[in-house]
């Protein structure tokens, strides 16, 4: 048998392997964890909020699961729902900016990689920006930074504290330096929240890199990580690239940040909604 024959050979049963597994598993049904690579029936997934209940990793969740988990039954209220991004720049790559945002619209049935509003947690009225990856990888533009903005603009005046779910892989590159002036809006707008004595709380899930965390998702009174949750500015790879160093194993990983004292909790997410709670009540009590 030649060398060709026998790649061949392989190619075919790799792909008769492949598709008895897709006939004896109906689809939909299982789920494959990333972490642990088991299977895991998708009912039980979804009624442990998407964590696996065999190694704890946490999946993500849309704006929609996290809003679902979190926020007391139809208490919240969106705002600036319809503000989407533009081609300001006429920007094109592999394709036009307009097409990828008609692409991103279509795919995650949103606007932009934000949903912003205001809502109750167990009684405590909040406004809220929950982050999306599925909008172009949550990425930040004009619009995340300017819903930011009107999001704590309404917190002021309602004199209610701000709790941000940030997911993200950074600024968008299509809006150029549009994209990274949003690093400045976002801070400065804390910065009038802090001076209204209002409470920030930043909840950091996985992944949330490059502008984001450099900007608002670090910000936090207190900042919470979801566990394992990748959070840094560049990427692992990257920065083994430049230094030309290995990196200490867990780096930038919520765990290693909490023992570096760069988050305040690492918090698992059937405990998440209690310890907002709890964390909002601690805020009314210390005015």
């Amino acid at each position: 048998m030649s060398i060709h024959e026998w790649f061949k050979k392989k190619k075919l049963e790799k792909e008769g392997a492949y598709v008895r597994e897709r006939l004896d598993i109906p689809g939909n049904l299982w789920v494959k964890c990333y972490k642990c690579s088991q299977a895991i029936y998708t009912k039980e997934l979804e009624e442990n909020l998407k964590v696996c209940p065999k190694c704890g990793y946490h999946f993500k969740l849309t704006h929609f699961e996290r809003i679902n988990q979190l926020v007391d039954q139809n208490t919240f209220k969106e705002i600036n729902a319809n503000i989407k991004s533009v081609n300001f720049l006429n920007f094109t790559d592999s394709k036009s900016y307009t097409k990828r945002i008609e692409d991103a619209i279509a795919k995650s049935s949103l606007k932009d990689a934000i949903v912003t509003g205001t809502g109750k947690l167990g009684g405590k009225d909040a406004a809220l920006g929950v982050m999306d990856f599925s909008y172009m990888g949550g990425s930040m533009g004009s619009v995340v930074g300017e819903k930011i903005a009107r999001l704590i603009e309404l917190a002021i005046e309602k004199k209610i504290p701000v709790l941000i779910f940030s997911s993200s892989g950074g600024a968008r590159m299509q809006e150029g330096i549009m994209s990274l002036m949003q690093m400045a809006k976002t801070s400065a707008a804390l910065g009038r929240l802090r001076e209204n004595r209002l409470p920030y709380v930043s909840v950091i899930t996985d992944p949330t890199t490059g502008g984001t965390s450099a900007s608002f998702a670090m910000l936090g009174d207190i900042n919470i990580a979801e566990p394992g949750a990748l959070i840094g500015f560049a990427g692992p790879r990257v920065i083994e690239q430049t230094i030309r160093q290995k990196l200490p194993p867990g780096f930038q990983r919520a765990e290693y940040l909490l023992e570096h004292g760069m988050v305040d909790v690492v918090c698992e997410r059937k405990a998440l909604k209690d310890t907002l709670v709890k964390i909002l009540r601690w805020f009314d009590e210390k005015e």
